[in-house]
C-alpha cells in the first residue's frame, strides 16, 4: 500500500459518520452516568475529575473497540468508511489512544485538516499513521 489512499474518505462522510457515532455515544454515556448514579444513589458531583474522566475513559473504549475490531464504529459502516493502518492491516489499541487523544485536544480542527492535504487525511490519523478510506 503507498502512503496515499487510492480512495480516502470525504469530509461530508466522515462528518456523518461523527454524527450517527456521537448519537451511539450518547446513548453508551447516559447508561454510564446511570450507572454511577445508581451505585452512589445520586451522591456524586457529576463535575468532579474522576467522574469527567470515567466518561473520557467511556468514550475512548467505544471508538477503540470499534476501530480495533474491523476498524469501523456502526457510524463508520453506516457511511461506508473505515480506519486502517497503511499496511493495510486493522489499527492497534496504541494508534486508536492516538487518534482518540489528539482528536479530543484538537476538536473539529483535527478533522477538517483533511481539506487541505493532498492525501484527504485527518490531522490525528496522519500522527497515528492511519488513513481513513472509502469502502
Amino acid at each position: 500500500m503507498t502512503d496515499i489512499p487510492t480512495n480516502p474518505a470525504s469530509l461530508w462522510r466522515r462528518l456523518g459518520a461523527l454524527l450517527y457515532d456521537s448519537l451511539l455515544l450518547f446513548a453508551v454515556l447516559f447508561f454510564a452516568a446511570a450507572l454511577v448514579m445508581l451505585l452512589t444513589r445520586g451522591h456524586f458531583n457529576p463535575a468532579s475529575l474522576p467522574f469527567q474522566l470515567y466518561l473520557l475513559l467511556i468514550s475512548f473504549w467505544f471508538f477503540g473497540w470499534f476501530w480495533t475490531h474491523g476498524g469501523q464504529t456502526l457510524g463508520m459502516r453506516a457511511w461506508k468508511i473505515r480506519v486502517m493502518q497503511y499496511s493495510g492491516a486493522g489499527i492497534s489499541w496504541n494508534q486508536a489512544l492516538q487518534r482518540f487523544c489528539v482528536a479530543v485536544l484538537l476538536g473539529g480542527v483535527g478533522m477538517f485538516w483533511c481539506l487541505f492535504t493532498k492525501d484527504k487525511q485527518a490531522l490525528y490519523d496522519k500522527l497515528a499513521k492511519t488513513y481513513v478510506e472509502r469502502i
